[in-house]
């Protein structure tokens, strides 16, 4: 089926970069447009899209505002917040306000296309360039979650800051198929399924710190 989009930014140059790039995708077509916060949540009622992209910044009601109008009017709505902020701050602040993903504005086709399909999955999706900034608000903070081998504590550190199956295994001297079992069982224990949720869950525990 069909992914229906709905877009809402106030710069018309920024709706048609996005557009174009959607238009080479299979499977997604975009409903509507909307050029402010108010509008997005007027369309998203009238269209019932199953996505909407929405930029951040925008004139006269914010996207963070508009985000927080979705949840109530139109909470069957997946939202994919755009924005040029990689503050650490604004990026939780849109994920607590119940964004499903966010890209950055500078992103390529490949990686829309990425996002549009882990939000379409249900999953959580996060721009790598946002990551380390969200890794850094971990420091000093503490934890006391679900507790965590050392190994597996290692092993998520490594994968929150974007490392690779195989470049864990490889820094760790472990095999492929090692790695894959610990990742499996710390999903498993934390009852997360995405990468983006270890991030969240490694910021809110407080069990990141940069200098590792």
């Amino acid at each position: 089926m069909t992914c229906r989009l709905l877009l809402a930014d106030d710069h018309a140059l920024i709706r048609a970069g996005v557009r174009a790039m959607i238009s080479d995708f299979d499977g997604y077509a975009i409903v509507g447009e909307a050029e402010d916060g108010q509008e997005a949540v007027d369309l998203a009622l009238e269209l019932a899209p199953d996505i909407i992209l929405l930029d951040i910044s925008m004139k006269q009601v914010s996207g963070l505002r508009a985000l927080q109008l979705l949840g109530q009017s139109s909470p069957q709505c997946k939202v994919l917040m755009l924005s040029m902020h990689t503050d650490a701050d604004v990026v939780l602040d849109a994920l607590q306000k119940g964004a499903h993903g966010y890209l950055l504005k500078d992103a390529a086709a490949a990686e829309l296309q990425l996002a549009l399909e882990a939000v379409r999955r249900g999953e959580r999706y996060l721009s790598s360039a946002v990551l380390q900034p969200i890794i850094e608000q971990a420091v000093n903070r503490s934890h006391g979650g679900i507790e965590l081998t050392p190994r597996q504590l290692e092993i998520l550190r490594l994968i929150t800051r974007g490392a690779s199956t195989r470049s864990i295994a490889s820094g760790l001297h472990l095999s492929i198929k090692t790695v894959e079992a610990h990742r499996a069982q710390i999903m498993k224990r934390l009852h997360i399924h995405d990468v983006a949720g270890l991030v969240l869950y490694a910021v809110r525990e407080g069990i990141i710190n940069t200098d590792d």
